[in-house]
């Protein structure tokens, strides 16, 4: 038989947590987070992590598993999610993923895309550029070397320009190129996935303002 998951997901405080912890009183299944701020030690506050009391009750996979000073990616979540699912199977129980992240649920179904890693000189010299002719310069200059990504990327966001500007310099080619190759193999599992959704944004708006006020 093939193997079997669960992808739970949805935006932040609609109660997708809760669902989980109820759904281990239904089915053999093991909770797995899907979240790139939980997988960090101390950083309780604005997480929105289960308490203590429930993690002792229902635990969770990829909770608490490295410090802030780790750089966590997309790519070690994949290879993290993947042993926790095998995990589960051998315990022939099944992965329940639950979480908000999406780009970490799409890496996990979907694969990645071979990118180079950071070159800290490259960033360094981009950084300077940055401050010295501004936001606009820059994405001026991504939109000669990579106009499909420029035009998809907002002048402010200044981050992505930057990343998008050293993927094209260190390899030559445009962001969209390195996409069309996927570095990980899709997921083998027969996937159950549900979204969570808010009956309103307002309401939505009102539960993250409870939560932040228990925070």
């Amino acid at each position: 038989m093939k193997k079997i998951a669960i992808f739970l997901m949805g935006p932040t405080a609609v109660g997708k947590t809760a669902l989980a912890m109820q759904l281990t009183e239904h089915l053999p299944v093991d909770i797995i987070s899907v979240d790139s701020a939980m997988v960090y030690r101390g950083m309780d506050i604005g997480t929105g992590k289960p308490s203590a009391a429930e993690l002792q009750l229902y635990p969770h996979k990829l909770i608490d598993i490295c410090d802030p000073s780790f750089a966590y990616s997309a790519a070690q979540f994949c290879i993290d999610a993947r042993q926790a699912m095998a995990d589960s199977w051998e315990q022939q129980r099944i992965p329940l993923l639950v979480g908000g992240t999406m780009l970490y649920f799409k890496a996990l179904q979907f694969g990645l895309a071979e990118l180079p890693t950071a070159d800290a000189n490259l960033r360094s010299e981009l950084q300077l550029q940055a401050e010295q002719l501004g936001r606009q310069a820059m994405h001026n200059k991504l939109s000669l070397l990579d106009p499909e990504t420029a035009r998809r990327l907002n002048v402010n966001d200044t981050q992505r320009v930057q990343r998008a500007l050293e993927i094209n310099i260190l390899t030559g080619k445009t962001l969209n190129a390195h996409f069309s190759v996927q570095a990980t193999a899709s997921l083998d599992y027969q996937l159950h996935t549900f979204a969570v959704l808010p009956i309103s944004r307002e309401q939505l708006h009102k539960n993250i303002e409870i939560r932040f006020d228990k925070m």
